[in-house]
């Protein structure tokens, strides 16, 4: 597991002593990560918003449960990811918004600002969408937290609550699904 680095570390201490500007730089540093892992599994802006909110206050409630030998910003991206998923599953329960519909999609740059290449990066964009939306939440938290966060097996696995091989395999099973989805695209741009 990755230690703290010494800024946390300091701030982390001072914010557990009452210190607000300690935990106002701990947000500064870390609400850009977050917020792109929340839009990453919710797919849009305002929930995302919304689980960064919702990962700093249980954060900062939490404060004094958080165990110092650990990483402070694989903590969040667990409250993180556990605040996306409750997202999700409410949206489930009311059903009010397919997941993923309604025009939200995901930003894949074009190589190319050609009418061909827009319209392929256009037709990606909805194939990772729905490709992402069909996923399990946990493997779309270990897919993006793997392939949009970069983080290790190992740090994704205590993200989630999983053991190294449990890991793996939502990470493979993801991405298997993913490769499933854009197959068709193979060779259409080329």
């Amino acid at each position: 597991m990755e230690r703290m680095d010494g800024a946390d570390v300091a701030d982390v201490a001072r914010a557990r002593s009452g210190d607000e500007s300690a935990f106002q730089a701990l947000v500064e540093r870390h609400s850009r990560q977050v917020f792109r892992l929340a839009y990453r599994m919710t797919g849009n802006e305002h929930d995302a918003e919304d689980v960064v909110q919702e990962t700093f206050l249980k954060a900062y409630k939490n404060l004094d449960g958080f165990e110092s030998r650990s990483n402070f910003g694989s903590w969040l991206h667990r409250i993180a990811a556990n605040a996306s998923f409750d997202v999700l599953r409410a949206r489930a329960r009311h059903a009010e918004e397919p997941l993923l519909e309604g025009g939200e999609t995901w930003d894949v740059p074009a190589s190319s600002p050609g009418p061909e290449r827009l319209a392929l990066s256009a037709e990606v964009e909805r194939r990772v969408s729905r490709a992402l939306a069909r996923l399990s939440p946990t493997e779309r938290s270990a897919f993006v937290l793997r392939h949009y966060q970069g983080l290790s097996v190992e740090e994704i696995g205590t993200v989630l609550g999983c053991d190294t091989g449990a890991t793996k395999s939502s990470i493979f099973r993801a991405v298997r699904k993913m490769r499933e989805a854009l197959t068709p695209l193979v060779g259409a741009g080329a």
